[in-house]
């Protein structure tokens, strides 16, 4: 990389239908891997990133059990210590058993980290993996490097980009 650039600058940019693709993929990968004869207990989706991608699973699984875990870790595109904001119901929770928790990108772990110490039986799953957080999650899609800042599109707006060499 140019010392130019800045570090988000090796950008992976990700469509709606490459989200839809590849956390379908992930659904086909997860199907019939739950404790319960091959079942899910439920899906739960960490906001907000891990949304999408939840539904997706849930829908292509169909589990209809759904329910989400926010965890505050980024501010902008600075890491901080990661919190929970908001747990899932403790009655469907109990130590994660049969709980299919979804993520769009596991980073530094530091998110799975601390809900893997809440519900230590769950099986963590996320679209994509960089090597530094891949311990942290049981099944994932596609791995990206460390130093790859994904661009999801709900982050995004369309707009003209200037090519990375040259301008005809």
């Amino acid at each position: 990389m140019s010392a130019d650039r800045l570090p988000h600058e090796k950008g992976f940019h990700v469509s709606w239908d490459q989200i839809h693709r590849d956390a379908r993929a992930l659904a086909w990968r997860l199907d019939g891997k739950g404790p319960d004869d091959g079942a899910w207990r439920a899906v739960v989706g960490i906001t907000r990133g891990g949304l999408v991608p939840a539904m997706i699973v849930s829908r292509e699984l169909d589990i209809r059990v759904v329910d989400t875990i926010s965890v505050k870790s980024y501010s902008h595109q600075s890491q901080n210590m990661a919190k929970v904001i908001k747990a899932p119901q403790a009655d469907l929770m109990g130590d994660g058993t049969g709980i299919l928790i979804v993520d769009d990108l596991v980073d530094t772990g530091k998110t799975l980290e601390l809900v893997r110490a809440l519900y230590p039986k769950a099986h963590f799953a996320t679209v994509y993996a960089k090597p530094s957080g891949k311990p942290m999650v049981d099944s994932y899609i596609t791995e990206v490097s460390q130093d790859t800042w994904i661009f999801f599109p709900w982050d995004m707006a369309l707009q003209y980009v200037q090519p990375m060499r040259g301008t005809d």
